[in-house]
């Protein structure tokens, strides 16, 4: 049965840090039991304090075949880089 379930994405947010972090999928009837069985699986010790689903079908992602062409524009921006800027010897940890 649970394979005619959608697959759902999981993200957590661990109490350490600021970002959400994909931590695995499930298959889950709706959302809100989606949620619930994240908690289950992927919290287990109460690390996290935020969880986020998505269905795994409303992700839309690169190819990863395409990524010579698709982050070539990049290349030709050196000042995005930290190596473009001469940092004084005084700053440290940088």
């Amino acid at each position: 049965m649970s394979n005619t379930w959608p697959l759902w994405e999981v993200f957590i947010r661990s109490k350490q840090g600021i970002h959400h972090k994909h931590v695995g999928s499930l298959h889950a009837p709706d959302e809100e039991v989606a949620i619930e069985n994240a908690r289950d699986v992927y919290t287990r010790r109460q690390e996290g304090v935020s969880i986020w689903v998505v269905e795994s079908k409303n992700i839309t992602a690169s190819n990863p075949e395409d990524s010579d062409a698709f982050y070539e524009p990049a290349k030709d921006k050196i000042y995005r880089h930290p190596t473009f800027y001469d940092l004084p010897d005084e700053l440290k940890h940088i």
